[in-house]
């Protein structure tokens, strides 16, 4: 539940983090070369996203990651436990790979848009 709660609190933060960084554009002048020259001109502020030191991104990864790691090895001892000893714990093994799966596309969404270009 934690790590739910997390992944939500992340998507949260930095999507308020987007909408308070965006700036109201200016309604331009009369003829349409002040139009054009209002879109040919970059306005945009640096995103807070961007702003974040890779330290800090290593740390939110890391802290993404060690949940991971722990809900696979424990989907992998559930799925191991029905097979092999013929446990009755399929609803637990689906519980926890669903929750492994929302992770590590998470997990995977944040590492490509922070660290993509290297």
């Amino acid at each position: 539940m934690f790590l739910v709660a997390a992944l939500f609190a992340t998507i949260f933060i930095s999507a308020s983090a987007y909408a308070d960084n965006a700036a109201p554009e200016e309604a331009s002048g009369e003829n349409s070369s002040q139009v054009l020259k209002g879109f040919n001109q970059d306005r945009s502020a640096p995103s807070e996203i961007v702003s974040i030191p890779d330290e800090r991104k290593r740390l939110v990864m890391f802290v993404m990651g060690v949940p991971l790691l722990i809900l696979i090895i424990l989907t992998v001892a559930l799925g191991i436990a029905m097979v092999v000893f013929g446990k009755q714990v399929f609803v637990a093994h689906m519980i926890c790979a669903g929750l492994s799966l929302t992770l590590a596309l998470g997990h995977a969404i944040v590492g490509m848009v922070w660290f993509f270009p290297f």
